[in-house]
């Protein structure tokens, strides 16, 4: 998947953000329990769908300052790379993501009528509550890693039944 094949997509474009900390038995992220909307129910980093105009890296100011309250610095995001989601049984599904993460911020994290936010150990991520396709490439990203992969989902709509890509793992 190149950069021109992403830019003729379709699908709509998000942004997903993990911020981490240095917590006191090591590093944390900031995951969400997912209110209302897509995913409902499952833990997520902070995004959400770009406007009209606006750039991957705005949306993901915006969209961490609407949904956990913190401020972000445009120049403190990592870009980490783009996640292409299709859902073959579910095609309004579909989307394309790019992934940040970022470790500076002004603020504490407060919920929002998107998320419930709270502070886990990375070595403690329960993959089980997340997408099935955070499994596979969020470990890397969470260790400085990078993603760029195409993840299609099964008839169920929640179990991954392929993929292509670099930073995915097995």
């Amino acid at each position: 998947m190149t950069l021109r094949d992403e830019s003729k997509s379709q699908h709509p474009r998000v942004v997903v953000v993990y911020l981490l900390r240095d917590g006191e038995a090591g590093p944390e992220v900031l995951l969400g329990e997912k209110r209302r909307g897509l995913g409902t129910g499952r833990l997520v980093g902070p995004g959400g769908k770009r406007e009209p105009g606006e750039s991957a890296v705005e949306t993901a100011v915006r969209e961490v300052r609407e949904e956990v309250g913190l401020r972000l610095d445009a120049v403190d995001l990592e870009a980490r790379g783009t996640l292409d989601y299709r859902f073959p049984y579910r095609p309004s599904w579909s989307q394309v993501s790019d992934v940040f993460v970022c470790r500076r911020w002004q603020g504490d994290p407060s919920g929002s009528d998107e998320l419930e936010p709270r502070w886990i150990p990375v070595d403690a991520v329960p993959y089980d509550a997340m997408w099935d396709d955070a499994r596979y490439w969020l470990p890397g990203v969470l260790a400085g890693g990078s993603v760029r992969a195409r993840f299609t989902f099964a008839e169920d709509d929640a179990t991954v039944a392929g993929f292509t890509g670099t930073g995915v793992g097995t």
